[in-house]
């Protein structure tokens, strides 16, 4: 069972929608036997949702018996959204910070800056941080403006997944330019969200250990991140790094044509992968 250290450290979480179909498996799980592989695979929490009211007392339960830590996804459009969303989970007392992706796109400039100060202000108000994703679809639709917002709005925090950035702006090499912006908005992780891209796919197999030439880039990434994290954020609890490799269509499939179940990568080892990774960079920080 995974432990929590009170001073600051590294808290590995598994994505519940990286769980969706793992295996082949679609739903023959049982909750409980979900979060036993979990908590068996030594990570330390959980990233999720609001569980529905009707099973809300089964997830406090699974959560408390093996010791998991649980974040929890928002897809807010507006200041309300968000402010009936930290209702929710105020009621469901046991979340340990919110990962929003604001359905914004095409909000840009003062307005979409004053939205992020609102989320921001609500969050405060409601004792639950909220960490902006970097996110294609959203109000961080590109690594320019948000750049600008890390630039505007002081109290900004993110959640870095860059994968969205390196498929969006086919970053096959990385540029002196992006990599200039991308270091810019390091300074401002929470936590990781961890997937590869290669410029072409969103979601690509690294190798067994890591191979791919695109993992040295996103291990510079992780490690920067982290250590502007420990420098920075004036943190005393756990850093979140979540391993969310989704499922079709974001896992790369063999059967494109059709029912798209026959899938090129094995999500599972690739998240262990990613977890060790992680807490290899970790360590060599705070040695």
């Amino acid at each position: 069972m995974p432990t929590r250290s009170n001073g600051p450290s590294l808290e590995v979480q598994m994505s519940w929608w990286t769980m969706t179909g793992l295996d082949g498996d679609a739903e023959s799980r049982s909750l409980e036997e979900r979060f036993h592989r979990i908590a068996e695979a030594g990570f330390d929490g959980i990233n999720g949702f609001v569980p529905a009211p009707e099973e809300a007392d089964a997830w406090r339960k699974l959560l408390e018996r093996y010791g998991l830590s649980f974040s929890v996804n928002a897809y807010p459009k507006s200041a309300e959204d968000m402010a009936r969303f930290l209702d929710q989970a105020k009621q469901f007392e046991r979340i340990d910070f919110i990962n929003a992706q604001v359905l914004t796109p095409f909000l840009t400039g003062q307005a979409a800056e004053a939205l992020l100060s609102d989320i921001h202000h609500l969050a405060r108000n409601a004792g639950i941080p909220v960490y902006i994703e970097t996110h294609r679809g959203t109000i961080t639709q590109d690594l320019i403006r948000t750049a600008r917002y890390v630039d505007h709005i002081g109290d900004l925090r993110l959640t870095i997944d860059f994968s969205h950035y390196v498929v969006a702006g086919e970053m096959h090499t990385v540029s002196e330019e992006a990599e200039a912006l991308l270091q810019k908005l390091l300074t401002r992780t929470s936590s990781i969200h961890a997937r590869v891209s290669n410029g072409e796919q969103i979601q690509v197999d690294v190798g067994s250990s890591g191979e791919h030439p695109m993992m040295r880039h996103f291990e510079r990434w992780w490690r920067s991140g982290m250590t502007n994290w420990l420098e920075t954020a004036g943190q005393v609890g756990p850093f979140p790094f979540i391993c969310e490799l989704g499922p079709p269509p974001y896992a790369i499939t063999a059967d494109e044509f059709g029912s798209r179940r026959e899938e090129l990568s094995d999500r599972w080892s690739q998240s262990l992968l990613f977890a060790q990774m992680a807490r290899s960079i970790w360590k060599d920080i705070v040695a």
